[in-house]
């Protein structure tokens, strides 16, 4: 089981895996072991998967913050935004870089802002209502591409919250400038390692469940076992090496590791094995 995971972190479908191992499709789908699926049902999912796949990263540790599937609506868009919020430090107000989704304006603010009562202008009247606002030091800038006969005409970039200086700013202390190229070598990642979201492919995972369980296995895989090349770190003293080769000068380093979630590149057998501690329950009164 451990091999057929490993597999499908690499990019294989489950087809191709099947092959590898020269086993049955079906027998690579764990819902068709746990019964959820006919094996005609499971076969008839040979498709292209349909669903949007949303993601949301750090670019500094490259870590992969949230991973979810669904449509492309404001719904979608406030449940992502809920996990990546639930991701930072209390009191962090952090920049959000997205493309140019307009729906992710509302999601922002949703979770990133505050009521605001505005004083009274006159004496006498009715009181103003409160006003939602962003977060003060709340930034958010958006890439948007113009495309024509499926090439790139144009890219603008607007400042939807906080202004342009803070932006690029925040920006210059890592020698970056207003982009998604993060993300969307992200998405280049995601499909090559995950089959079913593969461009003229066929997989075993039409159903967005299926999808959802191939993103689960990607999520851990980048994080936790994959190191960075952009995050080796020095070593202190060199290590040397079998033969005659030069010293071993850099340490390989994964996201997780430059998070601090993690102090070694674990490896897929860990991460699976790994008993994740139970969510603390409310208490009873």
């Amino acid at each position: 089981m451990m091999r057929m995971l490993a597999c499908l972190a690499k990019g294989l479908g489950i087809r191709a895996t099947a092959r590898v191992f020269e086993v049955d499709p079906n027998t690579v789908l764990s819902a068709v072991k746990g019964g959820e699926f006919s094996e005609d049902g499971a076969m008839r999912r040979l498709s292209r998967s349909p669903h949007w796949v949303w993601t949301a990263m750090d670019p500094e540790t490259k870590l992969l913050l949230v991973i979810d599937v669904g449509t492309r609506t404001l719904a979608m868009a406030q449940r992502l935004l809920h996990q990546v919020a639930q991701c930072f430090a209390p009191h962090c107000v952090p920049l959000f870089l997205s493309d140019g989704f307009k729906d992710y304006l509302a999601a922002i603010l949703g979770h990133f802002g505050f009521w605001v009562q505005p004083d009274r202008r006159q004496a006498t009247g009715p009181s103003p209502k409160p006003r939602w606002m962003p977060l003060p030091g709340l930034l958010y800038a958006r890439v948007i591409k113009t495309t024509r006969r499926r090439r790139l005409v144009r890219v603008t970039h607007r400042v939807v919250l906080g202004t342009l200086e803070a932006v690029e700013h925040v920006l210059a202390a890592c020698g970056w400038q207003i982009n998604t190229a993060f993300v969307e070598r992200l998405n280049l990642d995601i499909r090559q390692r995950v089959a079913a979201v593969g461009r003229r492919v066929t997989t075993l995972c039409k159903g967005e469940g299926g999808l959802q369980h191939q993103l689960v296995v990607f999520h851990a895989y980048p994080n936790f076992v994959l190191p960075h090349a952009s995050l080796r770190q020095p070593l202190l003293v060199p290590e040397p090496t079998h033969g005659t080769g030069s010293a071993k000068q850099w340490r390989p380093c994964t996201p997780a590791m430059a998070a601090g979630r993690t102090d070694h590149a674990r490896t897929l057998r860990e991460v699976m094995l790994f008993r994740v501690p139970p969510s603390p329950q409310p208490q009873a009164r």
